[in-house]
């Protein structure tokens, strides 16, 4: 019984002792592992994979003081190990694949005597492994705009590619640069840096293929040559700054009259536009006019001017790249002495005249081949005639109301010769008479 008894004392002893070396507790769970990776990577090619210890509360939580009371546990099939390194909190491997593909990797912490306890802390990701090169284009520009992969027309850009390869895979490697600039012109250099330049606005693909060529020794087989290539692309939005506005209106108009308005930008939209009609062409100040958004380098605006006088169309616009500002005169006249009015009037007036004037020729020219030249003398006294009102009215009459009283215009000539003598005649006569 008494054997029995120290042995049991014996085991408590030998647990006190242990217990201040066992982790607290309560660790489990308020502790996170954050993971870093310098993938993805292209296979053959050497990772490194991170893992650090660290609080869930953004750091406030104290973390252990003894690192040597916890341990790492790694999980990266199908990935191959070549390395790995501890430090204080933290846990760092190397691994390499031959396969493609989006490959897991998770790693946990427990305490260093206790493979089999609760984990103190978890982590996970996945490894991006191609087959082929890793990298990426970069365009710059002397410029700043606002708006990504923007840049200016007729401006030099800086294209580079930049490989990916954090462990020198390919420091032995020549590489191969075919470029596509998306406008018809392509190229072949040695040089991963290009210079380039647009000339016109829009939406242009840059588009690179790199060829990778090294000597590697195989198994058996001496050296060989190895090759890799990639693919990579680039969209760029090429603008250009704003040179001015076109403004088609006519210059003269009349009140009452609603006219349209044509701007034709000389840059690149999308557009602000602001307008305002005013005495004098002056710039158009900020809030003085509300501002108009154009997608296009057209735009229509329409205006009835309801007072005469002379205006001035005030016309800013501006887009991400610069502004501009244009004027265009305008006389308007009052529609009552619109020159344009009295056109028509008198073009008929005059048509009318003339056109009278024409008929009552002819008409007299067709009568006059009808008389004879010969003077009709009346010695008939004056008593045997009709009377006859004053010599005053009646010439009145005869001059105003003759032609459509009588009733044949012989009889309208024969008056006229009675009260202004013989006609001369219009031409001399080819007969003679004798009395």
């Amino acid at each position: 019984m008494a054997p029995a008894i120290r042995q049991h004392l014996r085991s408590l002893l030998w647990l006190a002792c242990l217990l201040p070396l066992a982790p607290d507790p309560v660790a489990a769970g308020l502790y996170e592992l954050r993971l870093t990776t310098d993938g993805p990577a292209t296979t053959g090619a050497e990772v490194t994979i991170s893992a650090s210890f660290v609080a869930r509360d953004n750091g406030s939580l104290a973390l252990p003081i003894d690192a040597h009371l916890y341990r790492f546990h790694w999980i990266h099939t199908p990935l191959v190990l070549t390395g790995k390194t501890e430090k204080a909190l933290s846990s760092t491997i190397r691994v390499v694949s031959n396969v493609p593909g989006d490959l897991p990797v998770s790693v946990w912490v427990t305490p260093a005597n206790c493979w089999t306890c609760q984990p103190v802390a978890r982590g996970f990701t996945v490894l991006s492994i191609t087959e082929f090169l890793v990298g990426k284009l970069v365009v710059t520009q002397n410029s700043s705009l606002p708006w990504p992969s923007s840049y200016l027309t007729k401006m030099t850009l800086k294209v580079s590619f930049l490989l990916h390869d954090p462990s020198n895979f390919f420091k032995s490697a020549l590489f191969l640069y075919n470029w596509d600039f998306g406008d018809g012109t392509q190229m072949v250099t040695e040089d991963p840096v290009v210079y380039y330049n647009y000339s016109i606005i829009g939406t242009f693909t840059v588009k690179l293929k790199v060829v990778a060529e090294w000597e590697q020794a195989k198994p058996g087989a001496g050296k060989g040559i190895m090759q890799k290539m990639g693919d990579f692309s680039a969209s760029l939005k090429l603008q250009e700054t704003l040179r001015g506005i076109q403004i088609l209106v006519p210059t003269l108009i009349q009140t009452l009259q609603k006219i349209t308005v044509t701007l034709n930008f000389l840059g690149s939209p999308p557009l602000t536009v602001c307008w305002r009609l005013k005495p004098e062409c002056l710039p158009l100040e900020e809030g003085e006019c509300h501002p108009v958004s154009v997608a296009s380098t057209t735009y229509n605006l329409t205006h009835t001017f309801r007072n005469p006088g002379d205006y001035c169309f005030s016309i800013r616009a501006e887009n991400v790249i610069s502004k501009t500002h244009q004027y265009h005169r305008i006389q308007v006249w009052p529609t009552s002495i619109q020159p344009a009015v009295f056109a028509f009037p008198c073009a008929t007036l005059i048509t009318v005249m003339l056109a009278i004037v024409m008929y009552m020729t002819l008409r007299n020219a067709g009568q006059q081949k009808d008389m004879v030249e010969v003077a009709d003398f009346d010695f008939s006294p004056m008593s045997d005639k009709n009377p006859e009102p004053p010599s005053g009215v009646r010439c009145c009459c005869q001059m105003c109301c003759g032609p459509f009283l009588l009733e044949t215009p012989a009889e309208y000539l024969e008056i006229v010769r009675e009260n202004h003598g013989l006609l001369p005649p219009l031409y001399k006569s080819v007969k003679t008479y004798s009395v």
